[in-house]
């Protein structure tokens, strides 16, 4: 079952106007830090923070009047859940949406807002996804797969025709894979407008299926990763062979890489991008010789990140960065020596977060007692500078995140 470009074209067509038709600018700064000439392409734009959108809309307004009215059914655990039934509901088509046991209560919430049916069923994707097609048989209802369907594939790869419009001599585009649905449809697009154009693919390294798959290796999985919505272990039968057509490589990111890609582009951007969206600038940050002096494009192809995951990853980067520390400091247990170290840290522009005293759990004489500052600082040097102070106070100084006074 062939997709053309016709095919791409036409399901632009056919969501012009509708969907959004989201930023395609190039990043000085990010282009400055990896070498390269960054174009991002923000789909955390749309309407629902994700580029599926584009295949939902572009498969529903494919279905007859009868399957409108019967209604349909999708798979999901998070973006296309949600793009499937906001969807749905602006055409009045009637959608359940079977969703994993484990699934966050904040995204079950967003996708009954618009209007869904949640059913939630198993502990996995796995089990949701066979219930959902056996849901669909029994209830007479369409199934909309989140991406191995033709119309999805082409929907998807309307992106990269805004990308070679915005910006035509694009050398590479990087892209997340999870399925493959994002990537199938960009790649057939880009190679019929520009087959000189390299396509590369990024998976996470604890999810390789569709790498694997290519190699003819068995796919072993990770239990989790930071990028859930490329989290697939079984690529699609209609993308696998689309993507050892087109795609020219595929590389693999570590959590830790994409949580540092989240992080920067949160800083530098100012977007929120979820673990996934991040995975194309975290294989440019950790190959920067690869792509040195090329005009690549990334698709940031989500932002539906779960609060607490962005606020852990700040404060991680914080940590890192040496911008917050804990400091541990031995001081005199007499009445206003808390006082004077205090002042010695505020004095020095460092911002006390947190003050831990305790005298029982240290290797301390009797008479002094352990102090377990956090801080808020400038940076490596800043933290240098006031354990220098400290020490130069006659105090025993100590940092107890060692890392952050590396590099």
């Amino acid at each position: 079952m062939t997709i053309s470009i016709q095919d791409i074209y036409r399901a632009a067509e056919s969501i012009a106007g509708i969907v959004v038709k989201t930023p395609c600018v190039g990043s000085r700064t990010l282009s400055k830090i990896t070498g390269a000439h960054v174009i991002l392409k923000f789909e955390n734009h749309q309407f629902t923070a994700s580029f599926k959108d584009r295949g939902a809309l572009v498969k529903l307004l494919t279905l007859s009047s009868k399957q409108r009215t019967a209604g349909i059914v999708a798979m999901s655990a998070g973006n296309h859940a949600q793009a499937v039934a906001y969807h749905a509901q602006r055409l009045g088509i009637p959608a359940s949406i079977i969703m994993p046991r484990t699934t966050p209560n904040v995204k079950v919430e967003r996708t009954q807002a618009f209007g869904a049916e949640v059913i939630l069923y198993g502990n996995g994707l796995d089990e949701a996804f066979e219930f959902a097609k056996k849901h669909a048989r029994k209830q007479g209802l369409q199934l909309i797969h989140p991406y191995n369907d033709r119309h999805i594939i082409a929907g998807q790869g309307t992106i990269a025709i805004e990308m070679l419009e915005a910006f035509p001599d694009i050398d590479l585009l990087v892209i997340p894979i999870g399925g493959g649905g994002l990537i199938a449809g960009n790649a057939i697009a880009a190679k019929a407008i520009r087959p000189d154009i390299r396509i590369i693919g990024v998976q996470s390294a604890r999810f390789p299926s569709m790498l694997k798959a290519i190699k003819g290796e068995p796919v072993y999985c990770g239990a989790s990763t930071i990028a859930e919505g490329i989290a697939v272990k079984e690529p699609g039968s209609l993308t696998l062979p689309v993507v050892q057509e087109f795609v020219d490589d595929i590389l693999t990111v570590e959590d830790e890489e994409i949580e540092d890609a989240v992080l920067l582009l949160l800083n530098v951007e100012k977007t929120v991008v979820e673990g996934a969206g991040a995975a194309g600038l975290a294989v440019l940050l950790n190959n920067s010789e690869r792509f040195k002096g090329k005009k690549v494009g990334l698709i940031l192809s989500g932002g539906n990140i779960d609060l607490f995951i962005l606020s852990s990853i700040i404060q991680r980067g914080l940590v890192h960065s040496g911008r917050l520390v804990r400091l541990n400091i031995g001081i005199p247990d007499t009445p206003g020596a808390l006082a004077e170290i205090t002042r010695l840290l505020g004095e020095n522009n460092a911002n006390i977060i947190e003050v831990r005293h305790q005298r029982a759990f240290t290797n301390l004489s009797l008479q002094l007692a352990e102090v377990e500052f956090v801080l808020q600082t400038l940076g490596r040097d800043h933290v240098l500078n006031i354990l220098d102070i400290i020490k130069d106070a006659n105090y025993k100084a100590s940092l107890l995140d060692i890392e952050a006074t590396e590099g």
